[in-house]
């Protein structure tokens, strides 16, 4: 039986103020995907009204518009988004906002993971930088 190795994976989740998640990012998503940049490991959905009360969405529970624009994602369900995972996410949201929340796999950087391993390398840092931090610390740099 074959082993399947994965790439670095990073949990993105992206917030929707006043509940206004409609799926329109998802073409941008799929062409992600369809790239080979990354891959959906695992997605949900979570959604708090204005009175504080959650509802986790995961892939197969997905109708309507939503379902409709992620229905390319559909491998999309492994699980490894736990239900304590989700549950942490949605007691942390503010009322009234909907948040996407994507397990996705780099793609890109299987082969070079691959590399290290076999050259003895490990990983030992890695950090995301959002943009606004490189733009705001370049703009003291042009100052």
């Amino acid at each position: 039986m074959m082993t399947q190795t994965y790439g670095p994976m990073e949990l993105i989740v992206i917030g929707f103020e006043g509940n206004r998640f409609t799926g329109d990012i998802t073409p941008a998503l799929l062409d992600l995907v369809d790239r080979g940049i990354v891959r959906i490991i695992d997605l949900a959905v979570v959604v708090k009204d204005a009175d504080g009360n959650a509802v986790i969405l995961e892939m197969q529970e997905l109708t309507g518009d939503v379902a409709a624009v992620l229905h390319d994602l559909a491998g999309a369900d492994t699980g490894l988004l736990s239900q304590a995972d989700l549950d942490d996410l949605a007691a942390d949201l503010t009322p009234n906002t909907t948040v996407a929340a994507f397990l996705c796999e780099h793609v890109w950087a299987t082969g070079f993971a691959s590399a290290v391993r076999a050259a003895g390398g490990a990983l030992v840092l890695s950090e995301r930088i959002p943009g606004a931090v490189i733009d705001a610390a370049r703009a003291t740099l042009v100052a």
